[in-house]
């Protein structure tokens, strides 16, 4: 079932994350009772802490605080944006919106707890809580902070003697996996990290004429806001402009206002730059005669404040010819609209795009688009005053960052609204044919997410996420804010959800006290999980099993078995896809299809020559189970032929009766392979025999 969610989660409790299971206190009381500084073994102070992609340009050492000053503190005088100066990591779009937190008090004490500190409860431990898809998550982290001659070479504050901005950028680069995967990324990306919001972006050259009043009020309502200057090419990137501003860098936005200058209103924008050295030198500039002009008690209301160096007023004209985009990140649904009145519920979707399987790509490639998931919403009227609805439409791809180690980034997404049928079934190739959207994201992007706001008539709706080019495998969710409570209904089973709540449990009352599972344990606990699913039932012999556990003891651990689970689950999804009629088993031309998705999908780090998958065919068949055993096969010699590139040969029991030779033309147009890499010639079987997969030979 979607999952339903309040936007920003403030009541919630955070889930702690240490893969100990302990909590920050627990870990830091027993820390004070042994009398020792806490070192946290899940992001040590090695190199690969801070790098993934290259080893370490120059010889870092790891220091505590009271190793770098005498008197050190976690805050001085309150957090604020002068304790945020960039250091040697590329994430400025992360200190501009750790600027633009600390201007929201009750979202900064969430993100950063005040129960900590250097004194009497000190025990080099401390945290902070990020908002990850919908949870709150309690990151734990050591004061153990990279530097270079006593110097942090990270983020670090104004102040020598203050380390909460740097512990929170370490914090949040265990969260991606290392410092690295925090280079380069969007302002809004962290700021609903830090609250559990939704986002808005505006282009300000084709923004509404009432941008000023929107940001304005925005602004007047806690929301976090940053902006940038587009490049066109890497050489841009971070390149000064003749006014002092710089190309492809993130900038929080701090302050709007107007001001009466000779006779007339202007309006003025505050902007930030977390480098705190390079700002604008044009108009209303720190030492501009703009202000010479302004009455001086208005000027010091204004200017009391934005002493500091990076931050700086300018002409909000002179903005938006200056800057491209601007990022809003709104704190509740009501800050999307002037009208208060209207009540805002959250529905949340969570899926998988899985390749030759769920990820059919954007409409442009209508053949696959209708394999993409498929979610229902109604949209309720919210009130008498119009016929309307507004819905607002946030799709996020979930752990690209911490994926950037596996050589994967952001995928291009984006989503398309449809007028949904009356039946519930999942929309075929036909509909999305012959029927246009009603709404869709304005562009494909490679940004975490894609949101939208629009106005809909009320009635029932289809969503269908994808990303741009099909084949392409992530994760995502989906948040949908609607005007009125409107619980779509499922678009998988429901017994998904449930299956994977089981699992733990079942696997606990299984596993003895060495707290792993055998082959016959295996076998009752998917009987017990999948029991409604009467026909996936499965036996795996020891050969099967022992290719997912990696220390030979002939036993799965609950690691191991979550990763065989999810493999498993992407095996009965390429099955369903492709049984396309329906019958609980495979015809040839639904098997050809299957492997080779199962085989794209399974052995795309096979770099050199494809795999041919070896198969016996049989007019029996035991539903899904020997289909489930040949594509564990292929997985396993992914695994054992990395080098040898070994392959594997299909055949049908009537070419083995007579020995009699296949067009190698078959062969070739199927598996897209040049005839000297065949090994055997394969009788590819035609879709009119129906003759259904039966189990593997090698």
């Amino acid at each position: 079932m979607p999952l339903q969610s309040t936007l920003s989660g403030g009541c919630s409790r955070a889930i702690d994350t240490q893969s100990d299971g302990k909590s920050f206190e627990q870990l830091r009381k027993e820390c004070l009772q042994n009398g020792v500084l806490f070192e946290d073994p899940d992001f040590p102070a090695t190199d690969s802490s801070l790098f993934f992609s290259q080893s370490a340009p120059i010889q870092f050492e790891w220091k505590r605080p009271k190793e770098l000053c005498d008197n050190p503190k976690f805050i001085t005088g309150g957090a604020d944006r002068t304790d945020i100066c960039q250091g040697q990591l590329g994430d400025c779009w992360l200190l501009a919106a750790i600027a633009s937190l600390t201007l929201k008090k009750d979202s900064l004490a969430r993100v950063v707890p005040h129960d900590q500190d250097f004194d009497s409860n000190y025990a080099g431990i401390f945290h902070f809580q990020f908002w990850q898809h919908n949870k709150w998550l309690d990151i734990v982290v050591d004061d153990r902070l990279p530097t270079v001659r006593n110097r942090l070479i990270m983020l670090h504050s104004a102040s020598n003697n203050e380390f909460w901005s740097a512990l929170l950028e370490k914090a949040y680069a265990k969260l991606h996996g290392s410092y690295e995967s925090l280079k380069g990324g969007s302002t809004m990306e962290a700021m609903e990290d830090f609250t559990g919001g939704v986002g808005e972006m505006y282009d300000t050259k084709t923004g509404p004429d009432n941008l000023f009043s929107v940001m304005k009020k925005a602004l007047d309502r806690g929301s976090m806001m940053g902006c940038s200057i587009n490049t066109t090419s890497s050489a841009e990137s971070e390149a000064r402009t003749s006014t002092g501003l710089v190309k492809g860098h993130a900038y929080s936005i701090t302050g709007l206002e107007e001001v009466n200058y000779r006779g007339r209103k202007v309006k003025l924008i505050r902007v930030r730059n977390p480098w705190g050295q390079v700002e604008w030198n044009g108009p209303w500039s720190d030492q501009s005669r703009e202000w010479d002009y302004v009455d001086r008690a208005e000027k010091t209301r204004i200017l009391q404040n934005s002493t500091e160096d990076g931050e700086f007023w300018m002409e909000f004209e002179d903005f938006k010819r200056s800057y491209d985009k601007v990022e809003i990140c709104n704190m509740t649904p009501d800050a999307l609209t002037d009208n208060t009145k209207r009540h805002w519920e959250v529905s949340l979707f969570e899926g998988q795009w899985i390749r030759g399987a769920t990820a059919g790509g954007c409409r442009n490639y209508i053949d696959t688009f209708w394999t993409n998931p498929q979610f229902k919403l109604e949209l309720q009227d919210a009130d008498d005053d119009d016929d309307v609805c507004s819905v607002v439409i946030a799709l996020m791809q979930k752990n690209r960052r911490k994926l950037r180690k596996e050589g994967l980034d952001m995928e291009t997404i984006g989503y398309a609204v449809y007028e949904a049928p009356d039946d519930n079934e999942h929309v075929n190739k036909d509909f999305f044919r012959y029927h246009a959207s009603k709404a869709r994201s304005k562009t494909y992007i490679n940004l975490r997410e894609v949101s939208e706001r629009f106005t809909l008539p009320p009635g029932k709706y289809l969503l269908v996420p994808t990303t741009f080019q099909p084949h392409k495998e992530a994760d995502f969710i989906v948040r949908i804010f609607s005007e009125k409570k409107a619980p779509p209904p499922p678009s998988l089973p429901e017994e998904e959800t449930e299956e994977e709540k089981g699992l733990r449990r079942l696997f606990d009352q299984l596993a003895g006290s060495d707290q792993a599972i055998s082959v016959r344990e295996l076998q009752h606990m998917l009987n017990g999980v999948l029991s409604r699913r009467k026909w996936v039932i499965m036996l795996y012999d020891r050969l099967h099993l022992t290719s997912f556990i990696v220390d030979n003891t002939g036993k799965m651990e609950f690691q191991e078995f979550k990763v065989f689970w999810e493999k498993m689950k992407k095996w009965i999804m390429l099955f369903l896809s492709f049984d396309t009629d329906r019958s609980g088993k495979m015809s040839s031309y639904e098997l050809r299809s299957a492997l080779n998705a199962a085989g794209r999908t399974h052995l795309s780090g096979i770099k050199k020559k494809p795999f041919v998958i070896c198969v016996y065919s049989s007019v029996s068949f035991n539903r899904i189970k020997s289909k489930k055993m040949c594509m564990h096969k292929v997985e396993q010699k992914k695994q054992t032929n990395k080098k040898n590139n070994t392959k594997i040969i299909v055949m049908s029991n009537k070419w083995c009766q007579t020995q009699q030779t296949p067009p190698l033309a078959h062969i070739v147009a199927y598996f897209g392979m040049d005839p000297a890499d065949v090994i055997m010639p394969i009788h590819m079987l035609m879709s009119a025999h129906q003759l259904p997969l039966y189990m593997y030979q090698v």
